[in-house]
């Protein structure tokens, strides 16, 4: 199937969003998001760009290769984006949205940065993302109090930065953390009402990861629409892979544990996609089990 504009598959949300860093990531996101029969977004992060030697086509091309073949709708993101130089090359690679990342600079260099990535992408028919707030947890940063100050997203703020900066939706801080391997993150539902009641674009959560199933239908029903997943892939890999290794340390054809490992992290994508729609129960339920092994962040 053609790739489907991500503006188009969050409109009809909630929809999950899972980062991309290998091949084997690519193919199991898919085969997870097709038995559930959910679509999908494919978002490769500015950290998985710097894994493959900072060259974004060949990652970008395998990826969209993969999405291809889907028999559910495919979006494709490029996530977490801080440098100029990468965003600009979003449009030639297909990419239906870029997330642009400034939150770490001061305000108003923030707004001024971020409008000028989305009167860019916009020209270019691209869909834009931008984060307000402190999430933390990237890059090895260490995760964020969520009841220090500053650290949650302000709804007065959020309505004043969509409006200067245009962009089609934002990553709120509301208590989640990137590159959690506990899934015990408590979110702030009533402030997730706030935002949404305050801001006229989808809301995304990210650092799900570490979100527990009913958190993340809580967080759905407040107005979260967009669901970011990237660790709980990387536990499901890696950990797939130690149990095969473990027992065989003479083995070494990788296609001997990359199988089981691309496995786990598409039964991982499928749990996902069924407790974000909705589908909570024995089958659809998002299994704690595993989240607790250390993992780079994507």
């Amino acid at each position: 199937m053609p790739l489907v504009p991500t503006g188009q598959i969050v409109a009809a949300g909630p929809v999950c969003a899972f980062n991309v860093i290998t091949l084997e990531h690519a193919e199991a996101i898919v085969a997870g998001a097709e038995a559930a029969g959910r679509p999908v977004i494919l978002q490769i992060s500015e950290n998985a760009v710097r894994f493959h030697g900072r060259r974004l086509p060949p990652i970008a091309a395998a990826t969209r290769a993969v999405a291809s073949t889907a028999m559910v709708d495919v979006a494709l993101h490029l996530d977490h984006v801080v440098s100029p130089d990468l965003w600009r090359q979003a449009p030639e690679h297909d990419f239906g949205s870029i997330m642009v990342d400034a939150s770490a600079l001061p305000y108003q260099e923030n707004v001024a940065a971020t409008r000028a990535a989305a009167e860019f992408a916009h020209a270019r028919g691209l869909w834009v993302e931008a984060e307000l707030g402190t999430i933390g947890g990237k890059d090895g940063e260490p995760p964020v109090d969520p009841h220090a100050p500053g650290s949650r997203t302000d709804p007065g703020e959020a309505a004043s930065y969509v409006a200067q900066t245009g962009v089609d939706a934002l990553a709120v801080a509301v208590g989640s953390t990137h590159a959690m391997t506990t899934r015990s993150a408590v979110l702030d539902h009533s402030l997730i009402g706030r935002l949404r009641a305050a801001v006229a674009v989808p809301l995304v959560l990210h650092g799900s990861s570490g979100v527990p199933d009913e958190e993340l239908r809580r967080a759905v029903l407040a107005g979260i629409v967009k669901v970011n997943i990237g660790t709980a892939l990387n536990v499901a890999f890696t950990g797939a892979v130690r149990g095969t290794l473990a027992p065989r340390p003479g083995l070494v054809d990788p296609r001997r544990y990359l199988t089981p490992a691309r496995e786990a992290m598409a039964e991982t994508v499928t749990r996902f996609c069924r407790t974000v729609a909705g589908e909570v129960g024995p089958r659809g339920a998002v299994s704690a089990a595993g989240l607790t092994s250390a993992v780079t962040e994507s």
